[in-house]
């Protein structure tokens, strides 16, 4: 594993933002986050399978499809945790290209590593934060990031870093929890704020992760306002694809 997470910890900016629900300084939210993702760890494939009932797999099918990865493309996995898009990807890009599978955070990430490794693909990992990628300018012909954007505490920054390291007519995809159909809204809320926390305290032992999920499902932008995120930053031909009733959505945006 190579650690390139050695860059100097940002200098504390007095700026607030939001961990879930609760408003928290900037310099504590990456701190959070972190706790949370070391204690689901090691329950993450599993939960991912009982939360989404398996759709989580056709969800993520759909976006490696839609990525459109080639034999000696080079692909990013930004926020990679387990490697499910990542082990996707090695088998389309062949000996000729190169999959980089990144995430933040270390327990994650090793057992993304230890996946890989297990699925016989030795591919190079990288733990580094999003805001500041370690790659040079115009390396990647794709990077994805799946649900791993609605925890970063700037957003637009890291869709700015993902879109330098993109080579042009290079592309990104976010696949990322979204606003769910209207009408389901209140079904949605109810599983999301009561079976989530049950599932999350009788399978991992841990309610409140599984609450932060939801919160933070709530918290991130919707398709309009992530598109117009995108663009923001640089990126052209952005569309979206709502999947699931919008429960998820897949963006797509071009480094032009």
């Amino acid at each position: 594993m190579t650690d390139t997470d050695t860059a100097p910890d940002k200098a504390a900016s007095g700026q607030t933002t939001h961990f879930g629900f609760q408003t928290v300084a900037e310099e504590l939210k990456q701190k959070k986050v972190a706790d949370v993702f070391s204690s689901v760890a090691q329950n993450y494939d599993l939960m991912n399978d009982l939360m989404s009932f398996g759709l989580h797999r056709l969800w993520k099918a759909f976006t490696i499809r839609l990525a459109g990865v080639r034999e000696g493309d080079r692909v990013l996995d930004v926020a990679g945790g387990t490697a499910d898009l990542s082990l996707a990807f090695a088998r389309q890009v062949g000996a000729s290209g190169q999959v980089w599978l990144t995430d933040i955070n270390h327990a994650m990430l090793v057992r993304g590593r230890d996946r890989l490794i297990d699925k016989g693909h030795a591919l190079p990992v990288a733990q580094c934060d999003a805001e500041q990628l370690p790659f040079p300018d115009n390396t990647f012909d794709c990077v994805t990031v799946a649900f791993g954007l609605r925890n970063m505490t700037h957003k637009d920054t890291a869709l700015a870093e993902m879109r330098r390291v993109l080579r042009p007519g290079g592309r990104l995809l976010v696949l990322e929890f979204s606003r769910v159909w209207k009408p389901l809204s209140p079904f949605y809320d109810l599983y999301s704020f009561k079976l989530l926390p049950w599932m999350g305290a009788k399978v991992a032992g841990d309610p409140d992760s599984y609450r932060y999920l939801a919160e933070s499902i709530r918290m991130h932008p919707g398709q309009e306002e992530l598109k117009a995120m995108m663009e923001s930053v640089g990126l052209g031909k952005v569309d979206y694809f709502n999947l699931s009733a919008g429960i998820v959505a897949v963006h797509r945006g071009y480094k032009l």
